[in-house]
């Protein structure tokens, strides 16, 4: 590799532009950056943060992904101002009531977003109630408003919402459920537990990843055999049976609170292995690296040669990893819910959302109930492309 040539006739340093543009078409290479002056070292070493994020930016497809993940994650935090109703709220006259839609032209005239007045009528044949919008009856849509009460992060009672329903009407944006509860709010707040599952499980999952991966790669011999044969017991069940086998196992007493934190912790213990391994295939390549040996010579302790020197080296990979390992998160917890071994009522999640729409003709009659799973593959498909455009830009050789 050739070092970068300085511009000026003085020999000064060259430019922090000029710099970027060198090392974006070369990998890091520490030789090259022992012959730079201090600033020039440290433009290099700051350069490579940001080639990572220029080349993670050409990736369309994961910006996207990466913004529809911010907004979902930012609506965690306000779940109970965005939904219209709250999520225990029943509405007995409107049970199975499908999806109302949001209007603005009514005559021939722009209005603001209203709703059509929504009655039905039960046919004896299927005993089945039948809706229909009655068009003569207009209902205006409030924004920014008083409605149902609400406990805010259940620490504050509260009552402002970003959208309300009209106050002689009705907004099922996604219809209500067997007990005339609002998809839609319920949805929302279901988001935060289905997601927070997912973080709360992949922190657990990296400690121990690269705590057992950090003892494995560093020391090798004895440690690195026990670690590997333990990982490898665990790899040998069955995922989706030992996690069934788990939850079965939390007492029914429980609260839904703690029911929670075991299904985090269960996912947590079990998904370490993956990343334990990656860790460790890293650590065995740059053990013996100058500066390991540097470190090591100045009396550095272990932990803080894994720690301090070893782990930021492949540190971007570990980010990529991370990213591709909260989808199976959220997948198991959806899984174990939608089978009644995971979070149960009255605790909402997307899982026990879908496990209402167990039965086929419930299914067959009142489709909205599977709108749970919408989110799920929107979560799913953005972790994954965010995945992927983190991991192509944290190679330097691609």
């Amino acid at each position: 590799m050739s070092s970068p040539s300085r511009s000026g006739s003085g020999g000064g340093d060259f430019g922090d532009e000029s710099l970027e543009h060198w090392v974006s078409d070369q990998p890091f290479d520490p030789h090259v950056a022992e012959a730079l002056t201090p600033e020039q070292e440290r433009i290099y070493m700051a350069s490579q943060w940001r080639m990572m994020w220029l080349r993670f930016r050409k990736h369309k497809l994961a910006v996207w992904s990466g913004a529809i993940l911010a907004v979902i994650y930012f609506s965690v935090l306000i779940s109970e101002f965005i939904a219209p109703y709250n999520m225990h709220t029943r509405h007995t006259d409107h049970i199975f009531a499908p999806p109302q839609t949001v209007n603005l032209f009514h005559d021939g005239r722009v209005r603001a977003p209203f709703t059509y007045e929504l009655k039905y009528e039960l046919n004896m044949e299927n005993l089945k109630r039948e809706y229909r919008e009655d068009s003569s009856q207009m209902n205006s849509i409030r924004f920014f408003c008083l409605g149902d009460s609400y406990h805010f992060w259940g620490l504050i009672e509260m009552r402002f919402h970003l959208i309300c329903p009209p106050k002689n009407g009705t907004l099922f944006l996604l219809g209500t459920d067997r007990l005339g509860r609002d998809m839609f709010s319920r949805i929302v707040m279901g988001t935060r537990i289905s997601l927070t599952v997912g973080l709360i499980g992949i922190v657990i999952s990296f400690m121990l990843g690269m705590f057992f991966g950090g003892l494995a790669g560093y020391y090798g011999g004895w440690v690195d055999n026990v670690t590997q044969r333990m990982i490898e017991v665990i790899r040998s069940f069955p995922e989706l049976p030992l996690w069934m086998a788990l939850s079965a196992a939390l007492p029914v007493t429980w609260s839904p609170i703690l029911i929670y934190f075991g299904i985090t912790i269960i996912l947590g213990l079990l998904d370490w292995t993956g990343l334990a391994r990656a860790v460790r295939s890293k650590l065995l390549s740059v053990r013996e690296e100058d500066f390991v040996s540097a470190a090591r010579l100045m009396g550095a302790k272990p932990g803080r040669i894994i720690w301090r020197h070893m782990m930021p080296s492949f540190m971007s990979h570990l980010i990529a990893s991370a990213t591709l390992s909260i989808p199976a998160m959220i997948l198991g917890e959806t899984a174990l819910s939608f089978l009644g071994l995971g979070l149960r009522p009255p605790i909402t999640s997307w899982g026990v959302l879908l496990a209402e729409a167990q039965n086929i003709n419930v299914v067959a009659l009142y489709p909205w109930l599977m709108l749970p799973v919408v989110p799920v593959i929107i979560v799913i498909l953005a972790f994954n492309f965010l995945g992927d455009g983190l991991r192509d830009a944290a190679d330097p050789y691609k």
